[in-house]
């Protein structure tokens, strides 16, 4: 996939060599964007569970893949109503800690989203 991700450590991630320190959204496009994650903490008062509002807001039309990295320590989790969201647009989730999702993510093909944890 393009951008590609070089590395991760607890509380960065490096993208085609420009670190961010901060969680990221990676569209289709391949425009980097940090991730909006208000919208679960605005539910939940966290942003380690990621609502349907949030999952509204990575999901883009023709997306066919959504590769989640839940952290370092795999923290992240998916709301059910954000599994039953991705599902019913026909969109596949595969979610993992952040560095094994990267690995998945440069191994990719076809219309795919990133969403990367950086810390917990």
């Amino acid at each position: 996939m393009t951008p590609k991700i070089q590395n991760t450590r607890f509380g960065s991630i490096t993208i085609d060599g420009k670190e961010y320190d901060h969680d990221v959204m990676i569209r289709l496009d391949g425009e980097v964007k940090k991730r909006k994650k208000k919208a679960s903490k605005k539910i939940y008062g966290t942003s380690h569970k990621m609502s349907k509002d949030e999952a509204k807001i990575i999901y883009e039309k023709g997306a066919d893949q959504v590769i989640i990295g839940n952290g370092q320590m795999g923290v992240l989790k998916l709301s059910s109503e954000a599994e039953k969201y991705f599902a019913n647009k026909e969109c596949q989730v595969f979610i993992s800690r952040t560095p094994r999702a990267i690995e998945k993510w440069n191994e990719a093909n076809g219309k795919t989203i990133g969403v990367f944890h950086v810390t917990c």
